[in-house]
């Protein structure tokens, strides 16, 4: 009897290289979601509709090319629900993230979803204050786990089944749908919510707002990762494929 050859684990980039990848694709990543929000509110103040699909619209073009742009490096996560995921499904199989390289993530999108926001209020010299926008209702939170809960679906469908190379149109096109099919406009992403925290725009949360959101968000990814495992028994051997491969040379 033959056995199965043990899975060569991926070349990543250093540690350091893949957090200021993650930093700077998730502070991008909220600069265009509150940018676009601010000026889809100037350009269209009088009609909501309008101002969301604006918002809509460039919030799933700039992520596309964001998961492009980073995503050799770090695996572009931009998300501590997707790393959380990774880590849990790859655990056995040693593919995912590690957990003090889970930490380290999760630390650096945060940090960049802060300063993404932040860079946005300047572009558009609005003041960085505390967002008052209240969001809440069960609908919503009901609208955070079933966009959380069909992103990850999404991601780790498309790495076990070898197409990953689709995941930046896919996931962009994902967040956009998501937008108008959610009734909380999928924010999907703790670190996304918490940095939307720091822009009283069009955008934003309050603070109040924030810790359901994240429940939600947490509870979406639980229904995830069991609907992942019940269709993709052997997904664990691909997470090291989520976002898209991170697979750069471990170069110094």
């Amino acid at each position: 009897m033959t056995r199965e050859p043990t899975p060569l684990l991926p070349q990543h980039a250093p540690l350091w290289r893949r957090l200021v990848a993650e930093f700077l694709g998730t502070g991008l990543l909220v600069a265009v979601v509150v940018g676009s929000g601010i000026a889809a509110h100037r350009l269209s103040p009088t009609d909501v509709g309008l101002q969301l699909l604006e918002n809509s619209l460039t919030t799933a073009l700039g992520l596309t090319v964001l998961i492009l742009a980073f995503g050799s490096v770090s695996g572009a996560h931009f998300n501590p629900i997707v790393s959380a995921a990774d880590w849990f499904i790859g655990r056995r199989d040693r593919t995912g993230l590690a957990l003090p390289d889970l930490a380290a993530y999760v630390a650096a999108q945060i940090a960049g979803a802060i300063g993404g926001s932040v860079l946005a209020n300047l572009m558009f010299e609005v003041p960085t204050k505390i967002a008052t926008t209240h969001r809440d209702g069960a609908g919503r939170f009901l609208g955070e786990v079933v966009a959380t809960a069909g992103l990850l679906i999404l991601i780790f469908a498309l790495a076990r089944t070898h197409r990953a190379a689709l995941a930046a149109p896919a996931v962009g096109a994902y967040i956009g749908a998501a937008y108008w099919f959610t009734s909380s406009t999928s924010f999907a992403n703790p670190a996304v919510t918490i940095g939307r925290i720091f822009s009283d725009t069009f955008a934003g949360i309050a603070p109040a707002s924030v810790p359901a959101f994240i429940g939600a968000q947490l509870l979406g990814a639980v229904v995830g990762v069991v609907i992942i495992l019940v269709l993709f028994p052997t997904v664990g051997r691909s997470a090291g494929d989520v976002v898209i491969p991170s697979t750069l040379d471990n170069e110094s």
